[in-house]
């Protein structure tokens, strides 16, 4: 369950095939727009913008090395992005702009992290996204490119993965 400070945030919540969902809105970022356009650059060296990631359900996840919880919730997010890549799925994981790049690209070496790494070292991407400064902050995004899920704290993955499975049922 994520941890929300109420008076920075409202829950919304969003019906998905019969089933409320509770989603964290910031002020800035909207639960049903578009994902916002960005680029980045990945650990490799590659880069990318978002509209290369349109068609695909995509979870954009910001965090850092030393958020404990971030941390602990990578398996989970591994074992996501692995039991739905070859579906349609993607991870972006979004390295916070304090976070030294050499300890993110020795936390994703160490662990194998299946998914393209990238470090906001201008925070433009933070900003992008309705300014994240919390992590791990995570937001689902369906194959249209609109932005259906966004969790300031850890995600319940039981209720993500239920979301991402019907994301890419739907066409």
């Amino acid at each position: 369950m994520a941890v929300v400070v109420p008076s920075l945030a409202r829950r919304q919540w969003l019906g998905w095939g019969g089933a409320a969902l509770a989603a964290i809105t910031l002020p800035g970022c909207s639960a049903r727009g578009p994902a916002p356009e960005f680029s980045y650059t990945l650990l490799d060296g590659r880069s990318g913008r978002m509209a290369d990631l349109r068609g695909k359900v995509l979870l954009v996840k910001f965090w850092a090395t030393s958020c404990a919880p971030c941390v602990q919730e990578m398996p989970q997010v591994v074992a996501l992005h692995e039991r739905y890549k070859a579906r349609g799925f993607d991870t972006l994981a979004v390295a916070m702009r304090h976070d030294a790049p050499a300890s993110v690209a020795r936390f994703a070496e160490t662990r194998a992290l299946p998914f393209g790494v990238a470090i906001d070292n201008t925070g433009a991407i933070a900003h992008a996204w309705g300014d994240v400064q919390v992590t791990p902050t995570s937001f689902v995004v369906d194959r249209q490119g609109l932005v259906v899920r966004h969790d300031v704290g850890v995600p319940d993955f039981r209720l993500l993965q239920g979301l991402v499975e019907r994301l890419l049922v739907a066409a």
